[in-house]
């Protein structure tokens, strides 16, 4: 009998003692990766891609090449802008959880030009902490080594395509800051162009491409001189634009 008794308490105490228990939740890391050069990566996003529960990765296949590199054997999941609205409700369920993610993209840091945000976003709102850790990013770099003023600017990353890219280009005008620009090199030359028909050919810009590899080069100059080599000679790789603001 004081054995029965013994044991429903404990039974009953231990039930308590779990219940009780709050549920910590996880932590979503944002970790930038390089941008060209493998030895860009720093130690602490090594750790934290070796130590969370779950990666989540723009194109696994990209990303695998570089676990690998690095040594890490982690679950990878894919993630990217065409399936994050349907993946990022139950990403954050497992961050409730108790589980710690780690959100890479193919380059850089996620979020600039890149998935990211959405995710961030849904993490903030469900109380989940978010870490970005500093790390690679291809605009810095270009910025700083432009030898345009890099006190202020305004990052603008792509221009659309198509629908609303002659009013985005209408609406920077007055801009003064140092404008900064994510572009293929399929399209540099004709968005030269356009920049040189909306703010005149001896606006100051500088192209950067292939940032932290080994033809890594930046083309500086007006728009007119700029144009006229790349017209000459083909662009290659990921390009960055810094294009100089209006003069006060």
């Amino acid at each position: 009998m004081l054995k029965d008794s013994i044991f429903h308490f404990l039974l009953y105490t231990s039930r308590f003692y779990f219940v009780s228990l709050p549920t910590v939740m996880g932590i979503l890391y944002i970790v930038p990766t390089p941008v060209g050069n493998m030895e860009d990566m720093t130690f602490r996003a090594v750790r934290i891609l070796k130590e969370v529960d779950l990666v989540l990765a723009e194109d696994t296949r990209t990303s695998g090449i570089l676990l690998k590199h690095y040594d890490i054997h982690n679950q990878l999941m894919s993630h990217h802008k065409f399936n994050e609205h349907g993946t990022s409700a139950g990403i954050v369920s497992r961050l409730q959880a108790g589980e710690n993610v780690a959100l890479i993209s193919d380059a850089g840091t996620p979020g600039i030009s890149d998935p990211g945000f959405f995710l961030v976003r849904e993490a903030v709102r469900a109380g989940i902490e978010v870490q970005c850790l500093p790390g690679a990013t291809a605009f810095v770099p270009a910025l700083v080594s432009s030898g345009l003023p890099c006190d202020r600017f305004a990052f603008e990353g792509f221009l659309p395509q198509k629908k609303g890219r002659q009013t985005k280009l209408e609406s920077l005008k007055e801009e003064q800051r140092t404008m900064i620009f994510y572009e293929s090199p399929y399209r540099l030359v004709k968005t030269l162009q356009q920049f040189a028909e909306f703010y005149g050919g001896d606006r100051q810009v500088s192209v950067c491409r292939e940032i932290s590899k080994v033809h890594e080069e930046s083309v500086r100059g007006s728009l007119t001189e700029v144009i006229a080599h790349f017209t000459e000679k083909e662009p290659k790789g990921e390009i960055v634009i810094i294009l100089a603001g209006k003069n006060e």
